[in-house]
């Protein structure tokens, strides 16, 4: 029982932490961002087996997480309200060619993520031609030029 109530915790506290950490797609993860998950990877392991390394608590602890995430999925079908909490929604960083910079400022971003966004998805350079740039869900950013 002891494992289940490790992963339960362990899960709640990433989920909250990655959460606060924002979006960013695996795409455009850093070399550093990469170390850090492998980092955070190892210290979750040993929080979540503890002592015991037998074969019986490393599947428990994996059906755990599992579950849990499972469980999660499900809620978040039936309640947009829990979905939005959990995943967040798109945000519009840039209107009618105007940079919103309270927006891009909370995201962690800057002009220049839009402007790589905007030339490799749709050849764009300058801020100006960009009728609105989405970050999605996901931490990708979509960008709908000027027709």
């Amino acid at each position: 029982m002891d494992s289940v109530l490790r992963a339960a915790a362990i899960y709640l506290v990433l989920l909250v932490l990655f959460k606060i950490a924002g979006r960013r797609s695996l795409a455009e993860l850093t070399t550093f961002d990469l170390v850090l998950l492998m980092v955070i990877g190892e210290a979750t392991q040993q929080a979540l087996l503890g002592d015991d390394f037998s074969l019986t608590n490393a599947v428990l602890v994996i059906i755990t997480l599992i579950a849990i995430d499972i469980g999660f999925s499900l809620v978040k079908l039936r309640s947009r309200g829990f979905s939005r909490v959990l995943d967040g929604g798109p945000t519009i960083v840039v209107e009618h060619g105007k940079v919103l910079h309270e927006r891009l400022k909370r995201a962690r971003m800057d002009e220049s993520d839009i402007l790589e966004a905007a030339r490799s998805a749709q050849g764009i350079v300058q801020i100006d031609q960009i009728q609105f740039a989405i970050l999605e869900r996901n931490g990708k950013i979509s960008v709908i030029p000027y027709q």
